[in-house]
């Protein structure tokens, strides 16, 4: 994904966030949410990866893209890109990519892997106007559902802030250490492993911890009834146990239960990163939410 060409910055009218300052806080009035690559010619697609993860990871879906599209490539402020931008996080950067896609000649359709496709979820449910399609890779709008169809954000309020602790006290190398454990259980091949902890690498242990605890105590499922675009969704399933995929592709769909034109389809070979283990998959699903896009304002 770091294939191109213009940099463009997010610390412009169409795309900063505007951040207020608290009294005694050092923070900046503006902040950069995110830095993006743009290659290619046609109808606008937004490509947001996941967490610790660099629009590289996006590389060989642009080249699968440009030929058609112009594609725009976003890394996140903390994650190998902008610098951090502290707290809140994911409010501000859902904000930027808002804008950001208002700012562009036609609706584009943005996908996102992981924490990505939250924030997907999120951009589109606040401005269903702004983009015409959306495609989830492995993220959904509540997490903590998936495993417990019980939880709820304020549920799940104590372990966030654990983990945001946690990854605040971390060192580059502790966080690549067990960020390498992590990726082991989502990638299939250990070639595929070191390119994503190479990512990691880049990363700020603690605007990783921000993000994942801001991420679980949020729940989008109402809001992402907003959206009347097609929606995709693809569920991971190469890491489940066959007895439990049944159960685990019910959780899948009722993420997006009352979204007026919404899809869950299944990787059944790939793990979490679906477009390393099965691109195939992968373009399969992209090709059909970008002929189904509404793409007219």
């Amino acid at each position: 994904m770091l294939m191109k060409t213009v940099l463009v910055s997010v610390l412009t009218a169409a795309s900063s966030v505007v951040v207020t300052v608290q009294p005694g806080a050092a923070r900046p009035r503006e902040a950069k949410a995110f830095d993006v690559t743009v290659t290619g010619a046609g109808r606008p697609v937004i490509l947001i990866p996941g967490l610790s993860t660099t629009g590289a990871m996006w590389n060989p879906t642009v080249e699968h893209l440009r030929p058609s599209y112009e594609v725009h490539v976003l890394t996140i402020a903390g994650f190998g890109g902008p610098a951090p931008i502290g707290e809140p996080f994911l409010p501000r950067v859902i904000e930027a990519v808002v804008a950001y896609a208002r700012a562009l000649d036609a609706r584009p359709v943005i996908v996102g892997h992981s924490l990505g496709g939250f924030m997907a979820f999120a951009a589109a449910s606040r401005a269903p106007d702004a983009f015409a399609g959306v495609l989830a890779v492995d993220g959904v709008p509540f997490l903590g559902a998936l495993s417990n169809q019980e939880a709820t954000a304020a549920s799940l309020e104590d372990r966030a802030a654990q983990v945001k602790a946690m990854y605040a006290t971390m060192s580059r190398e502790q966080f690549a250490v067990q960020t390498r454990m992590a990726l082991a259980g989502m990638i299939t091949s250990p070639a595929d492993v070191e390119r994503a902890v190479a990512w990691a690498a880049a990363t700020d242990p603690a605007a990783a911890g921000i993000a994942v605890a801001e991420m679980m105590t949020m729940d989008l499922r109402d809001e992402v009834r907003r959206i009347t675009v097609p929606v995709r969704l693809i569920g991971a399933l190469g890491a489940v146990p066959e007895a439990m995929r049944p159960t685990v592709r019910q959780a899948y769909r009722a993420q997006l239960d009352g979204v007026p034109d919404a899809s869950v389809v299944f990787a059944d070979r790939a793990r979490h990163f679906v477009m390393l283990d099965d691109p195939a998959s992968f373009f399969a699903a992209l090709d059909g939410i970008l002929e189904e896009a509404a793409w007219t304002r």
